[in-house]
C-alpha cells in the first residue's frame, strides 16, 4: 500500500511546524495599487519639493548665523531637558499602568494618551491656565516661592514635556506588558523589596523599550511648535526653538526658513535610521 504523493509532503510540513505559506506577493490588484502609489507620493514628494528648493549655494551661510546656532542650542537643550523630564516620570507611571491593577485604570491611560490627539495649542493654553502666573497651580508657584513659568526657558521645557511623555509611557508600558513578570516574581521570593526587583530586574530587561520611548519623545520635543508659543511665547535666545525660527523665518526669508527646515528633516531621518531595528524589519 503507497501513500498518496502529497502525504510525504504533508508530514514534513508537520515537522516543520505547518504548512508553508505561499507568497503574498503573487500579484497587486489595480484598486489597491493605484491609491498606495498615490499616497506614497503624498508623503514623499513635499519632502523631494523641499530638497529640490533648497537654495544649496546659501546654505553654509544660512546655517552658520548666530541666530540659527542660538535656536539650534536652545531646542536641543530644551528638548534633551524634557526628555530627562519624561523620563524620571513617564517611566514609573509606565510601570503604574502596566503592572498595577487599579479602579479606574482605563481612564488613566486615556488621560495620558490625551496629548497625542489633543491640538498642541489648546496644551498650551491648558498649561496657561494651569501654570501661568494666575493659574491654578502657578499663583501659588508665584506667591510662595516666586517661581514664573510662562515666557521662560523652563516653560518651553514644560510644554515640550507635556506633548512628548506620551510616546515614552507608551513606548515603556508596552515593554513592560511584554516582559515576563515572572522574574520580578523570583526577585521577591529571595527576598528583594518591589522597588529593588524593578531597578536591578524590570529596568535592565525593560531598557530597549526605554531608549526607544526616550529617541521617540526627545524627535517629538525638538519639533514642538503649538504648546510652545502658546505656553513659552517666541522670543530669541531664550524661547525660540526651531521651528519657531522657521516659522518666523517664513515671513520674511522664505530660503533661511527652508534651511532651518532642513535641519530638522535631517535630524528626523536620523531618528528614524536610529530605531529602524525596532519598526523598519519588524517581521
Amino acid at each position: 500500500m503507497t501513500l498518496p504523493a502529497d502525504q510525504p509532503r504533508a508530514a514534513a510540513d508537520t515537522l516543520r511546524g505547518g504548512p508553508r505559506r505561499r507568497s503574498a506577493r503573487t500579484g497587486v490588484p489595480l484598486p489597491l495599487l493605484i491609491p498606495a502609489l498615490t499616497g506614497l507620493a503624498f508623503l514623499i514628494v513635499p519632502l523631494i519639493a523641499l530638497l529640490v528648493r533648497t537654495p544649496w549655494h546659501s546654505l553654509p551661510e544660512q546655517l552658520t548665523s548666530a541666530d540659527v546656532w542660538e535656536a539650534l542650542r536652545l531646542s536641543l537643550v530644551s528638548a534633551t531637558a524634557a526628555t530627562a523630564v519624561c523620563l524620571v516620570f513617564g517611566v514609573p507611571l509606565a510601570w503604574l499602568l502596566a503592572r498595577v491593577d487599579f479602579p479606574g485604570r482605563g481612564l488613566v491611560r486615556a488621560l495620558v494618551t490625551l496629548p497625542l490627539v489633543l491640538p498642541p495649542v489648546v496644551g498650551g493654553v491648558a498649561l496657561l491656565m494651569a501654570l501661568g502666573r494666575n493659574g491654578i497651580v502657578g499663583q501659588w508657584l508665584d506667591a510662595w516661592f516666586g517661581i514664573t513659568l510662562p515666557f521662560t526657558t523652563a516653560g518651553v521645557v514644560i510644554a515640550e514635556a507635556f506633548v512628548a511623555m506620551p510616546f515614552l509611557v507608551i513606548s515603556v508600558e508596552g515593554t513592560l506588558r511584554a516582559a515576563d513578570p515572572r522574574y520580578e516574581e523570583a526577585a521577591a521570593t529571595l527576598g528583594a523589596s518591589r522597588f529593588t526587583a524593578f531597578r536591578r530586574v524590570t529596568l535592565p530587561l525593560i531598557a530597549p523599550g526605554i531608549a526607544a520611548g526616550a529617541v521617540l519623545a526627545w524627535a517629538r520635543a525638538l519639533g514642538e511648535f503649538g504648546a510652545t508659543i502658546t505656553f513659552a511665547g517666541n522670543f530669541p535666545g531664550r524661547t525660540q526653538t526651531m521651528p519657531l525660527a522657521v516659522y518666523l523665518a517664513l515671513q520674511s526669508d522664505p530660503e533661511a526658513a527652508i534651511a532651518l527646515s532642513l535641519v530638522l528633516l535631517a535630524v528626523s531621518i536620523a531618528v528614524l535610521a536610529g530605531l529602524r531595528d525596532r519598526w523598519m524589519r519588524a517581521g
